[in-house]
């Protein structure tokens, strides 16, 4: 049931500090997980070390997508002066699809060439772009008329993401390998912080 004002007229905002440091605890596990995935190599020499190259390359992909959600995840709740109930909703919505990045990963990580395991990697990107997109949406709606309305806007970027993963599943059936280089360009792309909400 939905928090009421007194007046009974609209939902009742919260301030978003407490949801900042669940999120945050929440990523640093989520990041803990990643690299207790990694084991040591079968051996003391070069090539044993080559063999875990695979697990190596999607760990660091999946470790800069994680950095990457919490350093603009940071940055958007610093610039919401209000939630709601649907925007922790959302927000636990987002959290959920980043806590499956450490068994894509894994999974991932054991064969680069193989296709199914790239789509899958892909797939739980995507859901979490998606839920990371609606989590601004709701953000948007819970905070009418200030600033933050006029920073986001249409989210062109965030709408871009999506395709660029849609693209990289439809790759990953074909080049496997290639599909990685497209999702890391939406890491390229968020690498630094969204400047409309970086300078708050």
């Amino acid at each position: 049931m939905e928090d009421k004002e007194p007046s009974g007229q609209s939902p009742r905002t919260f301030s978003p500090e407490r949801m900042e440091a669940f999120s945050d605890g929440v990523m640093a596990v989520i990041i803990t997980i990643l690299v207790l995935e990694l084991r040591p190599p079968p051996g003391v020499n070069l090539a044993a070390l080559w063999t875990l190259h695979s697990k190596f390359l999607v760990y660091v992909l999946s470790f800069t997508y994680i950095g990457i959600y919490w350093n603009n995840h940071h940055h958007l709740l610093r610039s919401t002066p209000h939630i709601d109930g649907a925007v922790m909703w959302a927000n636990l919505h987002l959290l959920f699809w980043l806590s499956l990045m450490p068994a894509s990963t894994a999974w991932a990580g054991n064969d680069l060439t193989a296709p199914l395991p790239a789509v899958i990697y892909g797939a739980i990107a995507l859901m979490a772009g998606v839920a990371y997109y609606i989590l601004s949406r709701f953000i948007l709606r819970a905070n009418k008329g200030t600033d933050i309305e006029r920073a986001i806007g249409g989210d062109v970027k965030g709408k871009l993401s999506l395709v660029i993963y849609m693209a990289g599943m439809l790759v990953a059936f074909l080049a496997p390998i290639l599909s990685y280089l497209v999702y890391a360009c939406v890491s390229v792309m968020w690498f630094i912080p969204d400047r409309r909400l970086s300078g708050r």
